[in-house]
């Protein structure tokens, strides 16, 4: 089968960095090219390159079958390539319609803008994507789930022959996720080719056609996703055999550290639980369940109208999350680009930019030796892959971002810490270094609150879960009684409560 596209010995690199190596991808018509590999592996420098962002420096590129050389990314989009990244690039003022037609807008012959067309052919391509909302919204006012999807819609309004997209369920919930898959099947059927960047194995196996590995910025192998079992492809994508995914360990947690008592607030009802010492609370729940509420209102990002926390027995009020931190609460956000982390800035002004405090001298300035110390000793901890900690934490890989916004929490030296999706758009092996991390930091007796949207992460990882429907409490399990079953029936509200422990 002739290929749309073709990309041959690719190679690029930057200062200190060897970022491709004889890199190859082949994009079919009518067919889904899923492209995986570890975070760092190559697959978003691929794309720079397709799309003209970054030169190559050496390799070929293979548009249609002639070899080409987009200038950037609007010569790409015109040529018929559409990508949709994994970071929302929309406008939150402007509507949906505006959005999606931003630059292109549909004018008549006195450079009127046709507003009601405009809003027409929105709504046409909402509709493709079994969307409720009309166009006429802001975007700003909408779920990040719904703002993803309308960066699909935006993409399918250039009738691209070729559509990349970057981690596109990585904020859906199951329904749009379906939504997008039914897309997908019906650009197959005209024709169009997709590459589909994903961690998520079981959407692989169940969307795509091919798969092509990346593993240190070079290319692995090509292989037809029939032929593929789910550890033959990670074997491939890691370099080696992952034992056990989810490595639990058994030990039994102390004494209550974490009290919540009738927790209310900005989408919470009369929550309450607890957390001990050395334990993983896992948090469970659909999108929208309140589980991100519940965290905020805990750290003093959200505030509570009624309710009692307690840690080690005192009470704590949160109002900020200033005083979150000083009582010695860290959240890790599930957005770590927004709220987690300072993309312009240094791996260590990012790592101790919260714990700055312990590195000041009491009449002011900086103990700079001493916090460069403490930094080099987390990004030894965490593995974080760094040419330096001078470098711009932006251009790390995902997975090394997660593991520095981790390590900034730690280095505050917390009683409590929360993790919000702390795997979200992580490669299979870095998930597996911070499963390890955070066992050991649950061995050295830290309180740990695990909020996930994968089922199988909160199972394996847990001591004990509970299940968050329309802000309140619907279902408590400790490792044993919890099954995928049971989750999601407290999950969509047909489980009371059980095992509640005081």
């Amino acid at each position: 089968m002739n290929a749309l596209l073709q990309l041959k010995g690719i190679d690029k690199s930057f200062p200190g960095v060897k970022a491709l190596s004889g890199a190859a991808l082949n994009v079919y018509p009518g067919r889904v090219m899923a492209l995986v590999g570890e975070n760092g592996a190559g697959k978003s420098t691929m794309m720079k390159v397709l799309t003209g962002i970054y030169t190559k420096d050496a390799g070929s590129l293979l548009w249609l079958g002639k070899e080409t050389a987009f200038s950037g990314p609007k010569s790409s989009q015109e040529a018929g390539i559409g990508i949709i990244h994994q970071e929302l690039n929309l406008i939150p003022e402007l509507s949906i319609a505006e959005n999606i037609f931003l630059g292109r807008e549909f004018v008549n012959g006195f450079g009127r803008i046709q507003w009601g067309r405009m809003y027409e052919e929105a709504d046409k391509l909402l509709k493709k994507l079994n969307l409720r909302f009309n166009s006429h919204r802001l975007v700003g006012d909408l779920s990040i789930g719904d703002q993803q999807m309308v960066e699909i819609a935006k993409v399918l309004s250039f009738e691209s022959r070729v559509i990349i997209m970057d981690e596109p369920t990585d904020a859906l919930t199951d329904t749009e996720t379906e939504s997008l898959f039914r897309t997908i099947r019906e650009l197959k059927s005209q024709g169009r080719g997709i590459v589909y960047i994903s961690h998520r194995m079981k959407e692989i196996f169940e969307i795509c056609d091919d798969v092509t590995v990346f593993r240190d910025g070079q290319f692995i192998a090509e292989r037809d996703v029939s032929t593929l079992t789910e550890d033959t492809l990670i074997e491939m994508m890691v370099g080696r055999k992952l034992e056990e995914q989810y490595p639990h360990i058994d030990k039994a947690p102390g004494e209550i550290r974490l009290r919540v008592e009738n927790l209310s607030g900005k989408d919470l009802h009369d929550v309450s639980f607890t957390l001990r010492k050395g334990e993983i609370l896992g948090v469970s729940g659909l999108m929208g369940a309140g589980r991100t509420e519940l965290m905020k209102t805990l750290y003093g990002a959200l505030p509570r109208s009624q309710g009692r926390v307690t840690l080690d027995g005192r009470e704590v009020y949160a109002r900020s999350p200033q005083e979150g931190l000083a009582n010695g609460i860290v959240y890790i956000s599930e957005d770590r680009k927004r709220d987690g982390l300072v993309l312009g800035m240094s791996v260590k002004e990012n790592m101790s930019l919260t714990a700055l405090r312990y590195f000041s001298y009491a009449g002011g300035g900086l103990k700079h030796g001493a916090e460069a110390l403490a930094v080099q000793d987390f990004i030894r901890l965490f593995n974080v892959k760094t040419p330096s900690m001078e470098q711009t934490i932006g251009l790390l890989s995902g997975g090394n971002q997660q593991k520095v916004a981790i390590a900034r929490g730690l280095m505050t030296r917390p009683d409590v810490l929360i993790l919000d999706e702390p795997t979200r758009g992580v490669d299979v092996g870095a998930k597996k270094e911070i499963y390890q991390l955070i066992n050991q930091f649950k061995a050295e007796g830290l309180s740990i609150i695990l909020v996930s949207s994968e089922m199988p992460e909160v199972l394996g990882m847990s001591d004990r879960i509970i299940v968050m429907h329309e802000g309140h409490i619907s279902g408590e399990f400790t490792r044993e009684q919890a099954t995928q079953e049971a989750l999601m029936a407290a999950a969509v509200g047909k489980l009371n409560r059980v095992n509640q422990e005081q």
